[in-house]
Formats: structure tokens, C-alpha cells, sequence
């Protein structure tokens, strides 16, 4: 099984500013009446790296992501940011962290400069650092020539740079982004990816909740949350070699009629087409290619099978289909 975060017995970590964590939860729970959103998360991030949150929609990224900033009031466990516990000391966090939501959330009918100086007058920023801070961030940004039209009329990229920008005009220690990238192009990603490691080289910890397998690629470290359980921890690389089973490319003329022969072949965790190959999850009991084999040679496909290196989605389908067979038993 992938690493995974284990559970603490020992009382939350101290994460004072000579500390190597930018956050500690431990057993971090949110329940909406009957429904538990965030099931005793334990979570360690450490400063001036990109740690991830790779789940589908409703497994309790955002919900977490708004529990740690003070937003969202926790049902049960401990929180700790940048030396504050939260939500006790959530107002005297605010200063230190920036938070960019999924949707855009500055003032369509304010240009871009309005509303980087509103953002300024917000956090209280001196009128003069202030002024320094915007352009240095447009220069950064690419909003130079941005600076006068209104944020309403401005394309999803440009709208995601200005979003980036309001929320490190303060200069926070800490970033939460709430699935940044969903509403943008490749190539904007890839820039706004750019402009998030340049923070980190800065000192900035960023933390990033996304369901695009490239992007979690990007991280320095993962988690994995599946129905509100963090289900996997890890470097990606460590989350890749510690998956279980074996990872196998068919090559065949026909990949959806193997995909079809081969639903009901024992030690088979999950299939999926690839173009023209299949790619074929093997459960960690045993190596499924020699039933694999048989079975297609019996319905008279022709095929090429190999091992080949597992990614993240490999580990993504292992351990959410994990979780899903415990819950069914």
C-alpha cells in the first residue's frame, strides 16, 4: 500500500517561526449534520515547499483548505499554522497568509489596479510599500498593460494572474490555493506553476489542492484525500515505487474487445484505454499476466504485453479502490 499519513498519539507539534512545519493537523474532522466532510485528518506540511491535495470533486479538499486558514469552524482536532492555533488565533493569521478560491472572487466592475489597491487597503499595506508591491507584481504578473481594464472583461488567464497577485501583495508566509488552474488553459497553468515555485525559491509554503494528475506531479509532496480520508502521503516518487501489484501496457489491435475478455480475470484491480494500448492495473496477490495471456489467446487477440513504470493515477486508483472495497465490507 502507498504511504500513507499515520496516526499521531503525541499532542500537536509546536510550529513556531524557527520551526520546520507550516502546518500540523491532527485528527481534523468536519461534519455537516449527518455528513463527515473531513474524517480525522493527520497532516504535516513543511515550510517553503508545494504540498498538494489530489482528490475528486467532494472529497474534502476545499473544506480542509478552509478549516486550516479559519474559515470554517473544525468539528473536531487540532490545528496549528505558522506558530497559531486555529481557529483561536485565526485573526492573527490572517496578515501572514493569502488564500485564492477557485472561483474568481475580486470586484469584476474594478480595473485591475483598483483592485489590487483595495487588496492593499484590506491588509492594511502603507500607501507607499503599497504602490511599490503593485508594480512589482504587474511587472511580475504580466499585467503591465492590464492595469486599467476592468477585471470583468479580462480572459481566465489574465483573471488567475490577477488573483495570484492579490493574494501575495502582502507578502504572506503562506499560500492556500483552492484548485487554482480548474477554469484555465495548458499554457496559463504552466506559466501560474512557474510563478508558484519562483514563491517557494522566496520562502513562501504553498499548499494546492488540484484533481489534475500533472499538476500533483508538480509537488514536492502529496496527499491523496478520497470522501474526506487522507488515503495516501508521500513524494510522488515514493507514492509511485510503494504501489502495490503490477502495472502492465497491452498492446493489441483491438484494445477495447481485451478490456472486454479480460472484466472477469482474477487479479485485475482496474483497466483503462490508453489511444491505442491498454493499461492494466494488477491488484499486490498476484501477477496477472500469465491469466491475462491465456484469456486473450483463448478469444484470439494478439498481443504485446509489458511492465511498465506506474504514475500517479496508477497510485490515485489503487488506493481510492482500496477505501472503496473496505467500505463495501
Amino acid at each position: 500500500m502507498p504511504p500513507s499519513a499515520t496516526r499521531h498519539s503525541d499532542p500537536l507539534v509546536h510550529t513556531g517561526k524557527g520551526d520546520a512545519n507550516a502546518i500540523v493537523a491532527r485528527g481534523l474532522t468536519r461534519r455537516f449534520g449527518a455528513l463527515t466532510a473531513v474524517d480525522g485528518i493527520d497532516l504535516t506540511v513543511a515550510r517553503a515547499q508545494v504540498y498538494g491535495f489530489l482528490g475528486p470533486n467532494g472529497s474534502g479538499k476545499s473544506t480542509t483548505i478552509r478549516m486550516l486558514c479559519g474559515l470554517l469552524l473544525p468539528s473536531a482536532g487540532q490545528i496549528e499554522v505558522l506558530g497559531y492555533r486555529i481557529p483561536e488565533q485565526a485573526e492573527a493569521l490572517k496578515r501572514r497568509i493569502g488564500y485564492m478560491t477557485q472561483k474568481f472572487s475580486l470586484y469584476e466592475d474594478l480595473t485591475v489596479a483598483e483592485n489590487l489597491e483595495f487588496v492593499a487597503a484590506v491588509h492594511d499595506v502603507e500607501r507607499a510599500r503599497a504602490r511599490r508591491r503593485i508594480d512589482a507584481l504587474c511587472a511580475t504578473y504580466w499585467l503591465q498593460d492590464l492595469r486599467g481594464q476592468l477585471a470583468g472583461t479580462l480572459s481566465g488567464g489574465q483573471k488567475q494572474r490577477l488573483a495570484l497577485a492579490a493574494a501575495v501583495l502582502h507578502e504572506p508566509e503562506l499560500l492556500l490555493l483552492d484548485e487554482p488552474t480548474s477554469a484555465v488553459d495548458p499554457q496559463s497553468r504552466r506559466d501560474f506553476w512557474e510563478a508558484l515555485f519562483a514563491l517557494v525559491d522566496a520562502g513562501t509554503t504553498i499548499l494546492v489542492s488540484t484533481h489534475y494528475m500533472d499538476e500533483a506531479e508538480r509537488c514536492h509532496r502529496l496527499a491523496i484525500l478520497e470522501h474526506g480520508r487522507l488515503v495516501a502521503d508521500g513524494t510522488p516518487r515514493e507514492l509511485e515505487h510503494a504501489l502495490p501489484g503490477t502495472v502492465l501496457l497491452i498492446d493489441c489491435a483491438n484494445p477495447r474487445a481485451a478490456q472486454t475478455a479480460l472484466a472477469a480475470v482474477p487479479g485485475i484491480a482496474a483497466m483503462a484505454q490508453i489511444g491505442a494500448s491498454l493499461r492494466v492495473l494488477g491488484t499486490d496477490a498476484a501477477d496477472p499476466r500469465e491469466a491475462i495471456r491465456a484469456r486473450l489467446g483463448a478469444v484470439g487477440i494478439d498481443a504485446r504485453i509489458e511492465t511498465v513504470q506506474p504514475n500517479l493515477e496508477d497510485v490515485f486508483v489503487s488506493v481510492t479502490r482500496e477505501r472503496q472495497g473496505h467500505a463495501s465490507t
